[in-house]
């Protein structure tokens, strides 16, 4: 048993180099074999399935091809597939991909922040919640209430239930129109200093001396 045992191993690692190397570009991530009295099957996990499937299949049926001449399989014996991501990988990627688009997308309409929280059964049997954040976001103060837009949904799905919760932080805006009037209490306005228009030519001023006091009136003698 310990035969077998050691060349299906070394079979899997040659297996697994092999792919790693064709397909390095298509977010390659592991093999899975299965055998079976009548066939073994190959399951690729990769994150770009229509690049690995190929046009028409065309691509999986050479992997195929490939694996059979070189591990010496009967014809017919080996089927080669690429099903997507497997159930423990699947979600981390999805999830992820599709929260990095939202945040993306948010913040080229003119946001000021955001923030997306995924909570639910995402990888295994425990419940977990992954956050992700881009840019300015505030949690706290009276300016929370009419700076900040918060969305929440639940997703049922066969593994459970995801919820799903949304906050965009809105961008000051004087005239009201996508965001609020009102700026943020720690908003600095720092206002130019005007240019000062200094002379082309040198000016002079004459100034008159001091004005004389008035005369005092003079006693008249008296006889």
């Amino acid at each position: 048993p310990w035969v077998k045992f050691v060349a299906d191993g070394i079979f899997k690692a040659e297996l697994n180099e092999f792919l790693t190397r064709e397909l390095a570009e298509d977010g390659y991530s592991g093999v899975e074999v299965r055998v079976t009295p009548t066939r073994t099957e190959i399951i690729i996990l990769a994150t770009r399935t229509q690049n690995v499937l190929g046009e028409k299949g065309r691509r999986i049926r050479e992997l195929t091809a490939v694996v059979q001449k070189r591990f010496g399989f009967p014809e017919g014996s080996v089927e080669v597939s690429d099903p997507g991501l497997c159930q423990r990988l699947l979600w981390l990627f999805v999830v992820a991909e599709a929260c990095y688009g939202v945040l993306r997308f948010i913040m080229e309409s003119g946001a000021k922040g955001c923030e997306v929280v995924v909570s639910g059964k995402l990888r295994g049997q425990r419940a977990k919640s992954m956050k992700f954040v881009d840019g300015l976001m505030i949690h706290s103060g009276d300016p929370v209430n009419y700076y900040v837009d918060t969305a929440v949904r639940h997703v049922l799905l066969r593994q459970g239930v995801l919820g799903i919760k949304v906050k965009i932080m809105l961008p000051w805006d004087p005239t009201g129109k996508i965001g609020p009037k009102k700026p943020l209490p720690d908003h600095v306005s720092i206002v130019e200093p005007k240019d000062e228009i200094l002379p082309t030519t040198p000016i002079s001023e004459q100034k008159g001396g001091k004005p004389e006091p008035p005369a005092m009136p003079q006693p008249v003698p008296t006889a």
